[in-house]
């Protein structure tokens, strides 16, 4: 574990938005980069770095995901040291209309954040190839 705290101010709509991906075994949650660049990311490709983020819950601590989170929702949060490049004070996760967005005080990060349970799943050749969702 690292020294280094983060803290965001997760808004009751988004806190619901994300307790929906938890059950008993997955109530790890990381704040990770959607870009292709993690084992978390299917999007891959220069259209997506840096821009996009997600929310995973887990089954346990990932060791690559050690910066903690402090958060106003209870969630035991994580993220890891190449997404804090993007982090400006004052974030804060809202929802509207089942949509996360991600912002800080110099304005929105992401405003298309999206929020998944991880299950390990081979990415192939063919996705990188073309891409992912991108």
């Amino acid at each position: 574990m690292t020294e280094k705290t983060i803290s965001i101010n997760i808004k009751p709509e988004a806190k619901e938005l994300i307790e929906k991906k938890m059950d008993k075994d997955h109530q790890i949650v990381i704040l990770a980069l959607d870009d292709g660049s993690n084992k978390y990311s299917k999007k891959g490709g220069t259209c997506t770095i840096g821009d996009s983020f997600q929310f995973v819950t887990l089954e346990k601590l990932d060791p690559k995901y050690n910066i903690k989170i402090e958060n106003n929702a209870g969630l035991d949060l994580y993220t890891a040291e190449p997404e804090t490049t993007y982090f400006e004070s004052g974030l804060v996760l809202n929802a509207r209309a089942s949509t996360l967005s991600l912002s800080s005080d110099s304005g929105i990060i992401d405003g298309g954040v999206t929020v998944s349970q991880y299950e390990p799943e081979e990415v192939t050749a063919d996705d990188l190839k073309n891409g992912g969702q991108c």
